[in-house]
Order: C-alpha cells, then sequence, then structure tokens
C-alpha cells in the first residue's frame, strides 16, 4: 500500500504515534511525509527523528504550509520540538516543494496513491486547487478530522481541532471527488485511549521510545493520549476496525463564532464516507502487534 502522509506532528503527540505504526507497518510502503501548520520545519526535525529511529533515512521529508488559507492561526509552535535535542534528526529540507511533491508523486501512481491527511486541511486544499485531477487519480483519502453525531458536543457545538485550524481548507477538501473519501472523527478516536502511565510502561521499543520521549511534552498539560491519528492510520490497512456510513458532509463557514463544524447527512449515494462505531480492542492489538511485538491487553 502506497501511502503519503500529510501531518501536524508535534502538536499533539497521537501524530507521532501515527507515523511509528506506518514505519512498521510491513505493507505500508511510505512514499513521503509532508507537515503543515505552525513551525513546519520543526515538524519535519520531528518526522526525520522518528524515520532515524525506525532506520528510515530514505523517506522523504517536506514542510509545507504554516498558515491557514484565510483565518488567524490557532496553532503557531510545535511545542514537542523541545525533544529534538536528545534524538539524531535532519534539519535542512526542500523549502517550498510540498505541494509539488505531493502533486508529482500520486501522478507517478495513478489509482495507486493512498493519502493519509492528520493535520489542517491547507496542503491538501493547496494540492486539489493547484491540480483538479488529483483527486480522481488517487487509491482513497482518509482523514482523521471532523464530528459527526449529536454525541460529541463542546460548548454546545461540534467541532474538531483540524477543521477549526484550517475551515475553509476543510470544505475544499470536502468538495473534492477521490474515489474512496473516509473521515475517521472523534466520534469514534475518543473511544481508544490510554493513560500516561501505560503509554510510558508500553512505550519502550526503540522505534517508540523518541515518540514516549515526546509525549512528555504533552503529558505536562493532559494525563491521557488519544489515539486519534493512528486510527485513521490502522483503518487504512483494516477495513474491519471501524464501520462506516455514506453520505454528504458540510463545513461551516458562515459562523464567526467558531467555523470549521462539521455537520453529516446520511445518504445511500453520497460521496463521503464517516466511521461511526470503532472495534477499541482490534485497534491496539493492530497498533502494538505492529510496533511494539506483541498483542495488546486493553
Amino acid at each position: 500500500m502506497k501511502v503519503l502522509l500529510d501531518t501536524d506532528i508535534g502538536s499533539d503527540i497521537d501524530d507521532a504515534i501515527c507515523l511509528a505504526y506506518l514505519l512498521a507497518k510491513p505493507e505500508c510502503e511510505l512514499l513521503g511525509i509532508t507537515t503543515v501548520s505552525g513551525e513546519p520545519e520543526k515538524r519535519a526535525m520531528l518526522a526525520s527523528a522518528i524515520c532515524r529511529a525506525a532506520g528510515r533515512n530514505d523517506v522523504p521529508i517536506f514542510p509545507g504550509a504554516p498558515l491557514p488559507l484565510l483565518v488567524a492561526p490557532h496553532q503557531q509552535h510545535a511545542q514537542q520540538a523541545t525533544a529534538l535535542d536528545r534524538w539524531p534528526h535532519e534539519t535542512r529540507f526542500p523549502e517550498g516543494r510540498a505541494i509539488g511533491f505531493l502533486r508529482d508523486t500520486i501522478r507517478s501512481h495513478p489509482g495507486e496513491v493512498t493519502l493519509l491527511a492528520i493535520g489542517p486541511m491547507t496542503n491538501i486544499a493547496l494540492l486539489f486547487a493547484l491540480d483538479p485531477e488529483i483527486p480522481r487519480l488517487l487509491k482513497g483519502f482518509y482523514m482523521m478530522i471532523g464530528a459527526f453525531t449529536q454525541g460529541i458536543v463542546f460548548t454546545g457545538m461540534r467541532y474538531e481541532w483540524n477543521a477549526l485550524n484550517d475551515p475553509h481548507a476543510t470544505a475544499m477538501v470536502y468538495n473534492a471527488r477521490p474515489p474512496v473519501h473516509r473521515s475517521v472523527g472523534l466520534d469514534v478516536t475518543l473511544q481508544v485511549q490510554m493513560d500516561a502511565a501505560e503509554v510510558r510502561q508500553r512505550f519502550q521499543t526503540p522505534l517508540l521510545r523518541p515518540v514516549l520521549d515526546m509525549a512528555e511534552v504533552w503529558f505536562q498539560a493532559r494525563p491521557e493520549v488519544t489515539f486519534h491519528d493512528p486510527l485513521a492510520a490502522v483503518s487504512i490497512f483494516d477495513e474491519q476496525v471501524c464501520s462506516y456510513e455514506r453520505g454528504q458532509v458540510e463545513v461551516e463557514l458562515a459562523s464567526a463564532h467558531l467555523p470549521g463544524m462539521t455537520y453529516f447527512t446520511k445518504m445511500d449515494d453520497g460521496p463521503h464516507e464517516v466511521a461511526m462505531t470503532v472495534n477499541a480492542k482490534r485497534f491496539f492489538d493492530e497498533y502494538f502487534t505492529v510496533t511494539a511485538g506483541g498483542a495488546s491487553t486493553v
């Protein structure tokens, strides 16, 4: 499975956990990584550190867009970069080439590449705007984004961080029509959590130790990890870990208070598939079998 990863690694720890899985998964041919949101160069360094821990110095990494398309940035720093001085990593990356790299790679493998987007959708929206044929040339498009059911409510509204950070880009990618268009949102990802003590116990392999070091920065503010992005990655390789409903996703842009809310309307011929349930044990078994060499006890 040829995969391209677009990530805001360095904010929530789940991006790093996701990248470790992709690097360890034998069936994953990771063609490259692009980073997005504030300090994309530092995010590229974090991705490089995990690639090196996996013995993968061959994965191309490109810093992408640092700012959302139209709204003020909510995510200006890659906080986990404070762990970089303890792990070897590349420090220089090609500038201004992230979108072109994605475009050229997809065009070089028409119908073969799965695009996994686990950050704000700025890079992907720019890619689809630059070359409108790209969505149709994908094998599939998977996102960790959104909240789609009434059970996910924050301050009376449904919203999710990636969508909130660039709502206009989010709307643009939902207008695209790839062969497979799947969203894994908070409805299911909030069901795959692990507390800090268990993370410290489980993340002891050479691949996961730099991730744990980055997680210690995350744990300064939160006592647990939610495996948002890793669930989206696992869903690419395991069709049974989540169940989906087909329909239409709309993105709120008119609200000055909180643009980026996602709304899902079920319809049999809709262009989007939205994850509705998750088998948490199946997910954790897959994740730790791949990254840590043993089945989960969760």
